[in-house]
């Protein structure tokens, strides 16, 4: 059992028998009928003109974030973004782009006051705000509709673009109970991870307008993300997309059970509220040793990352039935 992130989720055995049988190409030519057949059927499945596929969600993050912004640009995003806090500076370092971190309110979001107040003057003496970057889900919290609205009339009254980082945008599809085409109309470019809780094997798509995804292809090739006979990992991304959000709904309820069974245990407080999909953080008092905890764990095959608060995420390869045989043997060690 391993709870540290649904991107450990293993592809199925019908993921396995499509990627062994899959048409391949070289993408690098636009060769690839399993990658274009991805790439096409993804864009019109989100709403966007073209799609690309990339190695992951950080490599679609920065050509996403490279492909709307020049060197000298600044784009806006929370403290907690993974595009900013996870993502090793990709924006800045390859970019030369300047984030501009506002902190997030609690429920995720960024407030708009604050965000008018950090967008720079016309002036030389301050880098260009280009670009508005959301995450939803971000921690596992979901953006209502209402807020994604919000966020396009800001960036239309203040001449920005807007980003999504979709990594887990299915998830507040499964919470939502909409159409991923309801989130991605807000949005002039996203992505898309398809290794997390949609369980393909590895990638993500980034999703724009063709003029968009044109430079970002470009710029994919710079940074070495170009791939040959792409389609065995292709087909399995599409399958991912076909209908993930009944699992995902389980997951939810999963890491729902979780959050109810942690806040029983001693020593283990869990904000019920804030357990809106697939992850659960638990703040821990001083008292309890979380390390050891790992440790014992890991020789009953239980995989956890020890830290405070600690962080549990559901998938599905983890069960009702192992969420109970986890929160019994914390128990037991307490």
């Amino acid at each position: 059992m391993d709870f540290r992130s649904d991107t450990v989720t293993q592809p199925t055995p019908q993921m396995r028998e499509a990627m062994a049988k899959a048409p391949v190409g070289d993408d690098v030519y636009g060769d690839d009928p399993s990658v274009n057949d991805l790439e096409q059927w993804a864009a019109e499945r989100h709403g966007f003109e073209a799609a690309l596929f990339t190695t992951s969600g950080t490599q679609a993050n920065l050509l996403g974030l490279m492909a709307h912004c020049q060197r000298g640009d600044e784009y806006l995003c929370g403290q907690q973004a993974h595009n900013y806090k996870y993502e090793a500076g990709g924006a800045a370092v390859l970019g030369s782009i300047q984030p501009q971190p506002i902190e997030n309110e609690p429920d995720g979001s960024l407030d708009f006051a604050k965000l008018k107040a950090a967008i720079k003057p016309n002036d030389s003496h301050f880098a260009r705000t280009k670009l508005l970057s959301l995450e939803n889900t971000i921690n596992g919290k979901v953006l209502p509709m209402e807020y994604l609205a919000q966020a396009r009339q800001f960036v239309n009254e203040h001449g920005l673009q807007l980003h999504l980082d979709g990594a887990r945008v299915y998830n507040a599809v499964a919470a939502l109970d909409v159409d991923v085409k309801e989130i991605a109309q807000y949005f002039d470019s996203m992505t898309v991870c398809l290794s997390k809780g949609l369980g393909a094997p590895i990638g993500s798509l980034l999703l724009g307008d063709a003029e968009f995804i044109s430079r970002a292809r470009r710029i994919r090739k710079m940074v070495g993300g170009g791939m040959r006979q792409a389609g065995i990992l292709a087909v399995a991304g599409k399958m991912a997309l076909t209908d993930p959000v009944p699992q995902l709904k389980v997951d939810h309820a999963n890491a729902k059970l979780l959050a109810e069974l942690l806040n029983t245990l001693p020593g283990f407080k869990v904000n019920a509220e804030f357990v809106q999909t697939n992850i659960v953080f638990a703040k821990l008092d001083e008292s309890i040793d979380i390390n050891t905890i790992a440790e014992k764990l890991k020789q009953e095959t239980i995989i956890i990352s020890p830290g405070n608060p600690i962080r549990f995420v559901t998938h599905q390869d983890v069960s009702e039935q192992d969420i109970l045989t986890l929160v019994e043997k914390i128990k037991s060690y307490l």
